[in-house]
């Protein structure tokens, strides 16, 4: 079976421009040799939410996607184009499975409801529904450190406690709930009374602030993982960074009701953005080598990742043992020589 072919990423490439722009412009930012893959990765990802979300069994899709996930790492995906795209993608990127059943395993809390308590618990969660995507766009691009995918889940993290802080209002009108319950409790909210009739108050204007700062945090920390990427990938990553800081920094200016709309950032705004993720991508910034101690929700990820060289850098450590190897060869054949010369 012929895998990654032109036909499957066109048709992953369709679903991704219906369902996510944002993700869509981003992507075009990558360069050509990713686009593919993470093209793949989000075509898989959208269609588990969906089949999870919408398919009226969650358990029964959860069995049919794990079913789904055997065939792919057993080089057998069924036919279907985003299951061929993603087993060209596993396979060549070396993505652990562990990687994949925990994106599953979000999806399922979502679909049964979870609510949570507390921003480590909530943490808990974007680390599977979103931490996950990070750690897999990291080992497309060839980082395999634990610094560097630490980061990278975090930046997942971030983005989707912003999301959480964007859909509050829309999220509760359809029954659920992500701002922990503790926080709501902190600030008198009688978590079911609101949800019967969601309005806009300053307390939830606190609730929806402190969410926005927690990600703001993260949003930080994800650049010192940016900096340590490929050149020709910064651009894009921290285009997505910038453009999903800014709809918190949006929301705030609109004085953090996300529940009476859903706050946008305009095509202009993006473009600007967009631009300065390029400009500031061309000089490498001082931080990569930051060490950050990673977010406790997200060490999961890291450590399903078996630690190896990726082929950039064992390409230069080869490079560096070869240098040496001449260095030691030449000094030989120097001491070789004069041995010679004094017989």
């Amino acid at each position: 079976m012929h895998l990654d072919s032109a036909a499957d990423l066109s048709a992953c490439r369709q679903l991704m421009k219906g369902g996510s722009k944002s993700f869509f412009a981003a992507s075009l930012m990558l360069p050509a040799r990713l686009r593919g893959p993470a093209t793949a990765l989000y075509a898989f990802c959208r269609l588990a939410d969906d089949a999870i979300d919408l398919g009226g069994d969650p358990h029964a899709a959860m069995h049919e996607l794990r079913a789904r996930l055997d065939a792919i790492y057993a080089h057998r995906p069924h036919a279907i184009d985003a299951d061929r795209a993603l087993t060209a993608t596993v396979h060549r990127f070396d993505i652990p499975r562990a990687l994949l059943d925990a994106l599953l395993d979000g999806f399922y809390w979502d679909a049964l409801g979870r609510r949570y308590d507390t921003l480590p618990e909530l943490e808990a969660y974007a680390s599977r529904v979103a931490g996950t995507v990070g750690a897999m766009m990291a080992l497309v691009m060839g980082e395999r450190s634990p610094q560097a995918l630490a980061r990278a889940c975090e930046l997942g993290v971030a983005m989707q406690l912003t999301n959480i802080a964007r859909d509050v209002g829309e999220d509760a009108r359809n029954g659920r709930l992500y701002l922990p319950r503790h926080w709501l409790a902190d600030e008198g909210v009688d978590v079911d009374a609101w949800l019967r009739d969601p309005v806009f108050t300053p307390a939830i204007a606190r609730i929806v602030h402190r969410l926005l700062n927690a990600a703001d945090e993260l949003y930080g920390r994800a650049e010192h993982g940016i900096a340590a990427l490929p050149r020709d990938c910064r651009p894009a990553i921290r285009a997505a960074r910038l453009v999903y800081a800014e709809i918190g920094h949006q929301l705030t200016r609109e004085g953090l009701d996300s529940i009476r709309h859903r706050t946008v950032v305009s095509t202009s705004r993006k473009l600007v953005l967009m631009a300065r993720a390029t400009l500031s991508s061309v000089v490498t910034p001082g931080s990569a080598a930051t060490v950050l101690p990673a977010l406790p929700a997200i060490q999961h990820l890291v450590d399903a990742v078996p630690q190896r060289d990726s082929p950039r850098k064992a390409a230069a450590r080869r490079s560096f043992e070869q240098r040496v190897d001449f260095v030691f060869e030449l000094l030989e054949r120097q001491a070789a020589a004069q041995s010679r010369a004094q017989r």
